[in-house]
């Protein structure tokens, strides 16, 4: 079973690196999810030259005598040449597949990104005045959060099934940024006591909070990627319909300038930022490039 799942794994990573272009007129998300990633490559003059697929199975149901369930873990690498310039993106995809008198006759995701299974349109008010000491930015320490926990939790937070925006805070208190606002939770940023503001966990209302914030943490929009450096936020709207439902963290440009981004719930290191090969991606897509400010930054 181990060894199926690991060669049909193993054949969707070589689509990548063969950069064969698929012919499916079936309505496939997933196929659809990877023509786009090749065609992204590309556009970007990257190469897929490696890959590997690990495989944890997580959960066997035995439904009948000849029909099995398996829920599991797969953990993708693909290393990237792109000019001089090589990186290794990594990805968590949980699966479903389903064997009947042991052979393989189904295999897909369960689990999708972005939060529009929970409220996401939550308003954040910004009343708070910190008025404490300066704001600082530790950039690298917030980066190097991102890089040590974007596949694990924390266990000095409390996480969640749809973990998004809670690590993008995490991250971002990890480079200084103080929290505000407790008890009240649709006012400041925080978490704490087993309890947290909206701004801290839900995608739209850390948008919200990042366009309006004035104090502590704070952050100005700019209008492309290219203008963003390791430390920014990026909040992603899938449907286009105005309500942001996914953030990720910048933690490394590309040879053209252009975000990698590390992100959790659909766990993923070193991702290019415009999330083409997401099954959640439409063409209505829009984002929010926010750029960190602090008490040393100058506009």
């Amino acid at each position: 079973m181990k060894q199926q799942l690991t060669e049909i794994n193993e054949a969707r990573l070589q689509m990548l690196i063969n950069a064969k272009h698929i012919k499916n007129e079936r309505n496939d998300q997933e196929l659809q999810a990877i023509e786009r990633k090749l065609q992204s490559a590309q556009k970007r003059k990257t190469e897929i030259i490696k890959g590997n697929s690990k495989i944890q199975i997580i959960n066997l149901d035995k439904r009948t005598d000849h029909l099995k369930e398996a829920i599991y873990a797969c953990h993708n690498k693909w290393l990237h040449k792109q000019k001089d310039l090589f990186y290794l993106e990594e990805r968590i995809e949980y699966r479903k597949a389903s064997f009947y008198q042991d052979e393989l006759v189904d295999d897909q995701l369960v689990t999708s990104e972005g939060e529009k299974d929970i409220i996401s349109d939550i308003p954040v008010s910004e009343e708070v005045r910190n008025k404490e000491t300066d704001f600082r930015y530790d950039r690298m320490a917030a980066v190097q959060y991102a890089e040590r926990w974007w596949n694990s939790s924390n266990p000095q937070y409390k996480n969640f099934d749809v973990n998004c925006t809670n690590f993008i805070s995490q991250c971002l208190h990890a480079g200084g940024a103080k929290m505000r606002g407790y008890p009240n939770r649709s006012n400041g940023w925080w978490m704490q006591s087993n309890n947290w503001s909206y701004s801290w966990t839900v995608a739209h209302s850390m948008k919200t909070f990042l366009s309006n914030s004035r104090t502590g943490l704070r952050a100005e929009v700019v209008s492309s990627p290219e203008q963003l450096v390791p430390g920014d936020v990026i909040c992603y709207d899938f449907q286009g319909d105005g309500r942001y439902d996914h953030t990720t963290f910048v933690v490394a440009k590309d040879e053209e300038n252009m975000p990698l981004v590390n992100a959790q719930t659909y766990n993923s290191r070193m991702r290019y930022w415009a999330y083409e090969d997401s099954t959640a991606y439409t063409p209505n897509i829009k984002y929010a490039f926010f750029r960190i400010l602090d008490d040393t930054s100058s506009k």
